[in-house]
């Protein structure tokens, strides 16, 4: 079983890595050629990346609350509360909404049946 919020973490880094290159996935090898911005976090593969980019895409199309969640947490680096605060609720509300967006990305992950490169 996947720790869910390590992998959108992971996921995260990888994605604020490659905002803006515009390289397709044939030159993302050439990635480490290009200077690192070291956020002291470690960023998946880019072959893990892009297939949980998919699962965030579908989590986008179904449920966008929870979405915008692993938007702001993950990629923006906003906290819980943070975004508790300006939702006016609970961080336990937002703490559900972000197991609930955990668990459709692991559950589009199994449907995929694929072994990740952060599993090994």
């Amino acid at each position: 079983m996947r720790d869910m919020y390590e992998v959108l973490s992971r996921w995260g880094v990888w994605a604020r890595d490659n905002k803006g290159v515009g390289y397709s996935s044939i030159a993302a090898g050439f990635k480490r050629l290009m200077p690192q911005q070291s956020s002291g976090k470690q960023a998946c593969s880019d072959n893990d990346g892009l297939m949980i980019d998919g699962c965030i895409a579908k989590l986008l199309k179904f449920k966008p609350e929870e979405h915008e969640l692993v938007m702001r947490h993950h990629l923006y680096g906003q906290s819980i509360r943070s975004i508790a605060r300006g939702r006016k609720c609970s961080d336990g509300t937002v703490r559900k909404m972000m197991q609930t967006a955990e668990g459709f990305v692991g559950g589009c992950l199994a449907m995929l049946d694929v072994k990740m490169d952060m599993d090994i």
